[in-house]
């Protein structure tokens, strides 16, 4: 009897500090000096490129974060879509590029593709392989978004 009467108040006590959680909900904090994040875009769909690029406006515009983010975009496979200069993002790119960001093409996917450099933004770093800038930013300590 004392076990079940242990175990009900246990189950109480946690849903009460679950409720007062919600009711007293605290943002995260930026405790370090400099954060860096890895977005990733693997898609040609127009919404989500857009989005893709909003998002990051709105994390460099989070006055948490403000001044202390890094960000770099690996793009690849469908993705390149949004490097190519006859497809309209460069405008919604370019402000970004003006903060900072740093916008990467995976060379695997002109070669597999036949897309020459010349096709893409002047702008553009380049990596041998999204993927293995994907594994080594993560085992770097960058936070990976793929929106």
């Amino acid at each position: 009897m004392q076990v079940l009467l242990l175990l009900l108040c246990s189950i109480t006590m946690k849903v009460q500090a679950q409720q007062a959680n919600t009711k007293t909900f605290v943002p995260a904090v930026a405790t370090l000096q400099h954060y860096n994040a890895l977005y990733i875009l693997n898609e040609s769909d127009d919404k989500k490129i857009r989005a893709l690029l909003r998002n990051i406006g709105n994390a460099l515009n989070d006055p948490r974060l403000k001044g202390k983010l890094h960000v770099e975009v690996v793009v690849f496979g469908d993705g390149v879509e949004m490097n190519k200069k006859s497809n309209p993002y460069a405008a919604l790119m370019l402000p970004l590029k003006e903060k900072g960001v740093v916008f990467v093409q995976c060379e695997n996917t002109l070669a597999e593709r036949k897309i020459d450099k010349s096709e893409v933004h002047d702008f553009l770093g380049f990596v041998p392989s999204g993927n293995g800038e994907i594994i080594l930013r993560q085992y770097e300590g960058w936070a990976v978004i793929k929106p």
